[in-house]
This record gives C-alpha cells, sequence and structure tokens, in this order.
C-alpha cells in the first residue's frame, strides 16, 4: 500500500575511490564517507567531508573491515568487543574532520551484513554508541537486528533501502555473487527508488513481491553508472512528488 510522504533522505557510499563523489554529491542529502580502511585514505576522508560540506550534505562516517583486498564486502570474523573498538576508530577518525556536524553512521558491506543480523555485535555496537555517540543516527539495513537493538538503546535509527539492489523474498539483499544481484539499469533503479519511497511492493529475484520500509534511500558511489542513477533517480522522485531531506 502507498503511503502519503513526501520527503526521503538519499545516500551514497563515497570517498572510496571511484572517482564520482564530485559529480554525485550535488545529488544527494547524504555522505557515508569511508573511513580509510577498507578503501580510500586519511587524506581522501577529508577531502570528502570538505566536499559534503560545501553541498550541504550530511556527513556520516562508513566503518568497515580493514580488508582492502576485498573492498571490505566479505564478512570476517569479529568479535563483539573488536567490533565495537573499530567502529569507534573509524566514526573518531572522520569526526576529527568534520567535529560535531557529524550527522549518522552506517556500516559498510561484510560488516553491514554482519552486524545487522548478530544479536552480540548488534549490540555491542549500540551500547558503544549509546555511551560515545549518542547523538548520531544509526543508519541500518531496514528490519534489521541493528535497527530494533539500536531502538533499544536510545539511538535514532533510519531505516535503509537500496535502489541499485535486487531482494530477496526474506527481505534480505541478493547476494554480490549472484548475476542479478545489481541494478544497474538508471530507469529500473528509479522505478524501485519511487516504489520504495512510497511503500509500495518491490520485486524479488524470486519473482514475487515484498514491501521494506525505507527512511533512506541508498545508491552505491562505486557502481559504473553511479551518477545516472542518482539523476535519474531524483528526478522520479520529484515527478512522484517526494522531494530530498537528510533523515
Amino acid at each position: 500500500m502507498s503511503t502519503t510522504r513526501t520527503t526521503i533522505d538519499l545516500n551514497c557510499d563515497v570517498g572510496e575511490g571511484a572517482g564520482h563523489d564530485a559529480d554525485l554529491m550535488p545529488l544527494v542529502t547524504s555522505a557515508n564517507v569511508c573511513c580509510g580502511v577498507h578503501a580510500g585514505s586519511v587524506d581522501m576522508m577529508a577531502a570528502t567531508v570538505r566536499l559534503a560540506m560545501r553541498h550541504g550534505v550530511a556527513v556520516g562516517a562508513h566503518p568497515g573491515h580493514a580488508d582492502r583486498d576485498h573492498f571490505g564486502r566479505r564478512e570476517l570474523p569479529i568479535s563483539p568487543a573488536d567490533c565495537a573498538a573499530a567502529v569507534e576508530a573509524q566514526i573518531e577518525a572522520v569526526a576529527a574532520v568534520v567535529g560535531a556536524a557529524l550527522h549518522h553512521v552506517k556500516l559498510h558491506g561484510g560488516l553491514y551484513h554482519q552486524v545487522g543480523r548478530d544479536p552480540g555485535l548488534a549490540a555491542a555496537l549500540a551500547t558503544m554508541l549509546a555511551a560515545r555517540w549518542p547523538r548520531l543516527v544509526v543508519y541500518a539495513q531496514a528490519g534489521s537486528r541493528l535497527i530494533a537493538t539500536a531502538r533499544d538503546h536510545g539511538l535514532a535509527v533510519a531505516e535503509e533501502a537500496f535502489i541499485d539492489r535486487r531482494y530477496q523474498a526474506d527481505g534480505s539483499l541478493a547476494p554480490r555473487s549472484s548475476a542479478d544481484a545489481l541494478i544497474d539499469d538508471p530507469a529500473e533503479a528509479a522505478t524501485q527508488a519511487v516504489r520504495l519511497a512510497t511503500g509500495r511492493s518491490v520485486c524479488t529475484v524470486e519473482g514475487g513481491e515484498i514491501q521494506v520500509a525505507a527512511d533512506t534511500l541508498c545508491l552505491h558511489g562505486d557502481g559504473p553508472l553511479a551518477v545516472q542513477v542518482a539523476r535519474a533517480a531524483r528526478a522520479a522522485l520529484a515527478a512522484a512528488g517526494i522531494s530530498l531531506r537528510t533523515a
């Protein structure tokens, strides 16, 4: 069933060295800035933060596994304590550049999915954030363990849905190893953006439809057509009467 939503956030993973950041920044409302661990560098992180601030884009930290060979997208063994410590250090690195303007935190890749499923990791991360960064909005996959746990710890959350990824029937993302995991057609991504923003069902790889909650829509800044996807999504959302606003 469609909703009467009139605004939504459009976020993008940036600072990862894909070369699209300057073109993407005017098109999005939130930037998930790589902390120089899974990709990028400290200098790139600082430059990306400054770029976002020039465009009035909300800056978030985008912590991930220190696994550059796989762009941080592998799920690696990690204890709750080590997870909390790693994320805290990466948030601190971005905060050192942006200061009190730091708006949110969104995990990256393998770490994102692990913490979204594992109650121990989610609890450790939420406990650390509540103690150290209680004002940050937690961007996490809609319906995930981290969303519920962050709320239980009194943290603000933004349920995230993806315009450039396909979904499975259980609400999870189709794994990147699948041939149909990515939506690389800007028109198709734009259609999915509108469906997510208006609360309508989205198609699954199994051929069915599911509804996915969305406070913020994500597109991946490393995709070859990321800029075209962002432009198409903005135009489609505007045509549907939905304006962009930070979560």
